[in-house]
């Protein structure tokens, strides 16, 4: 029987942030079609729990401890992956989210906390660059892996209350890019960098911003909602095709983009 060229069985996946909404959603679809799973995270309780729900559905998943901003813990994490699977063939840099004091919804941008700022840039954009550097340099031993990072759809418009975030976003692209070309030409063309844009999904960290204490939608929802042409937030799951053809042989051609994945929002006036 030919093996599906969508196929991951027996890649080895890391994912940062593995144990929140969208990442672990991630991580359940790459376990879906073959991928033995690293969760990354500060948290090995929270990577755990994620871990026991994948193990349950036959997920072959183990889970590391380390920042992502921390450089000396990523490399324990990675000798102690390379130790127990040997490879690092796929990179989701999933660890991410915004920060409430960086928030500009109620007050002037220039009364941004400089401190708050500063973290939301390290998270969003550190956070993946960082973590790209100490698994993205196994790849270039091995001359074949696959990076996913996660873009966002403030990367692509102004959207208010968000500077930060934005700005950091919009840094994922262009490192996406960049990285893309470094990898191909300097160390192997079988090394892929792309990245995912997603749209307005409800996670844990923007419940609050899009839903009222019964259910409904926020104001700043229903903005949201009448910019997307499919008139409704993402489900989680809507993420996994793209990221698994991204890391799959499908998508060998393919190095330095971002997909949208958003109902439209992005090409939509509004008009």
């Amino acid at each position: 029987m030919t093996r599906s060229p969508f196929d991951c069985t027996d890649k080895v996946a890391v994912v940062t942030g593995g144990s929140g909404v969208l990442g672990g959603s991630i991580a359940a679809g790459l376990a879906a079609v073959g991928a033995r799973v690293a969760l990354l995270g500060r948290r090995r309780d929270a990577a755990e729990s994620r871990a026991v729900s994948l193990r349950a559905s036959g997920a072959d998943v183990i889970t590391l401890q380390a920042d992502v901003l921390d450089v000396d813990q990523l490399r324990a994490a990675r000798d102690a992956l390379l130790g127990q699977w040997g490879s690092v063939d796929i990179l989701i840099n999933a660890a991410g989210g915004n920060v409430q004091r960086a928030r500009t919804d109620r007050s002037s941008v220039f009364e941004m906390p400089m401190d708050a700022y500063r973290e939301v840039i390290d998270l969003n954009l550190h956070g993946s660059v960082i973590p790209t550097m100490v698994f993205g340099e196994v790849m270039a031993r091995q001359g074949k892996g696959s990076i996913v990072n996660i873009s966002s759809m403030a990367a692509i418009q102004a959207l208010s209350g968000v500077p930060g975030y934005s700005i950091a976003k919009a840094g994922i692209d262009n490192f996406t890019r960049w990285m893309a070309v470094e990898m191909a030409m300097k160390h192997s063309a079988g090394i892929r960098v792309n990245a995912i844009a997603p749209g307005f999904f409800v996670s844990e960290q923007n419940r609050a911003v899009l839903l009222t204490p019964d259910g409904g939608y926020t104001e700043r929802a229903q903005k949201i909602i009448a910019k997307t042409p499919m008139g409704r937030f993402g489900s989680a799951e809507e993420l996994n095709g793209a990221v698994q053809w991204l890391c799959s042989d499908a998508a060998s051609f393919v190095t330095g983009v971002v997909i949208p994945i958003d109902g439209g929002f992005s090409v939509y006036s509004g008009v």
